[in-house]
């Protein structure tokens, strides 16, 4: 799987001679520009297997490095830096500290799924673009995104009433993620909801806000969502971390 662009040599391993005369033959500028050497000091083995366990990355090992989903990429036409080839090449080579080092633009894949339908062999890039994000959090790497904080918010009150309540859901969010309540979309979208809705509906949702009511019957179906989802992630923990997750799974939280 060879690395074909220039761009994603690092600056600091070219090496280029501004005057450089070799046997009488005048090599200056980029005719002397030479990689510089590395020994490999991050190789991960196992780098590949712990993409692989976590949702969306189950297909990489497809990977042929063809190069379509980086060529249909929506991000990539804005930003050549972002290559999903290219990582994860950097993925099935084990090469992690090479991997981390764009871990401030892998993140920004807006799921589009061009590349998911441009790719010849299934390896659903956008899966595995999720779930590289994923792994860069659970092994430290970065903070939890925003999407992965209201994935948690979502989550914890479908294990607490069995219902969804979208003002709960947005407040929650918003107070996880530092951001105020009053924004102008949002105070404009109350506006248009306060003047839009039906008023028995406007005061089903206010009961629900206040009262928070359950599902009938949760309980047993908690309890059974919770263990499953527990034990997802203690699979999750354990294979970014040599089979020894740290249990940390917090329903209620």
């Amino acid at each position: 799987m060879p690395i074909h662009e220039k761009n994603l040599i690092r600056p600091e391993n070219l090496s280029t001679h501004e005057n450089l005369v070799i046997d009488g033959v005048d090599v200056s500028g980029d005719w002397s520009t030479f990689i510089k050497p590395r020994v490999v000091t991050d190789y991960n083995e196992g780098l590949q297997d712990e993409i692989a366990a976590l949702p969306g990355g189950e297909y990489i090992h497809r990977c042929w490095q063809c190069g379509s989903c980086t060529n249909s990429c929506t991000v990539n036409a804005l930003d050549p830096d972002f290559n999903p080839r290219h990582w994860i090449y950097l993925i099935r080579m084990g090469f992690e500290d090479e991997l981390v080092r764009d871990k401030d633009l892998i993140w920004q894949c807006v799921s589009c799924n061009k590349c998911t339908y441009a790719c010849p062999r299934d390896v659903v890039p956008e899966g595995v673009m999720k779930a590289t994000a994923h792994w860069l959090e659970l092994k430290g790497y970065t903070e939890k995104s925003p999407s992965t904080i209201f994935d948690e918010e979502f989550s914890s009150q479908v294990f607490r009433t069995g219902k969804i309540e979208d003002g709960r859901v947005m407040m929650g969010f918003f107070r996880k993620t530092g951001q105020s309540l009053l924004q102008p979309w949002l105070v404009e979208f109350v506006k248009k909801m306060l003047t839009g809705l039906p008023l028995g509906w406007m005061m089903k949702m206010g009961w629900a806000t206040v009262f928070h009511p359950r599902t009938k019957g949760w309980a047993r179906a908690r309890a059974a969502i919770e263990e499953y989802a527990h034990e997802k992630e203690l699979e999750h923990l354990a294979a970014v971390r040599g089979g020894h997750p740290e249990a940390r799974f917090d329903p209620a939280k």
